[in-house]
């Protein structure tokens, strides 16, 4: 029996701190996992396309500048964006706090006049075919993203499991 406890003792020394190893490992992940900040969609991408296809429209009109990203009507487009993703009796230009897209704009500092397309997909993402399409068969939307005049631009979009908001703000430069 002397034997037998001479095999097993050192075994089970051996697996008992095999076991705490793991134990600590799976406390140390569970602890990595709840501190990790959420993720976050990187729509940077859906943004810089918007511009890109407004830009392609402005050259199918003949428009004669280009478009260019102005940080401050991003701003103004992301408060908004924001503003509609969690305030859903929101669609349109008005904000919850009454606020019109100029006077984001002008909050944001640009001082131009602006105008403002918005989309709601009823889904976590949109694409960017599928956003022009809402805009492209919306007759004020359409006047407002072909305006020649229109060559500053902010595009911001936001995303929940079940809702994407899209805000592009237009500038013409004074």
């Amino acid at each position: 029996m002397g034997e037998l406890h001479q095999l097993v003792s050192p075994m089970a020394t051996t697996i008992g701190h095999g076991r705490i190893a793991i134990a600590a490992l799976a406390f140390l992940i569970g602890v990595a996992i709840l501190t990790e900040p959420a993720a976050v969609a990187d729509n940077k991408r859906l943004n810089d396309s918007v511009v890109q296809d407004v830009y392609t429209l402005h050259r199918q009109d003949g428009c004669a500048g280009g478009v260019k990203i102005d940080k401050r009507l991003q701003l103004a487009a992301q408060w908004h964006s924001d503003d509609v993703l969690n305030n859903r009796a929101l669609e349109g230009d008005v904000g919850s706090d009454g606020s019109t897209p100029q006077d984001r704009a002008a909050a944001a500092g640009y001082r131009g006049k602006v105008s403002e397309t918005v989309a709601v997909n009823p889904a976590m993402a949109i694409s960017g075919i599928e956003l022009i399409n809402m805009w492209y068969y919306n007759p004020d939307y359409l006047a407002i993203v072909r305006n020649c005049a229109n060559t500053d631009m902010g595009v911001w979009s936001e995303n929940q499991l079940d809702r994407t908001v899209v805000v592009a703000v237009y500038g013409q430069p004074v």
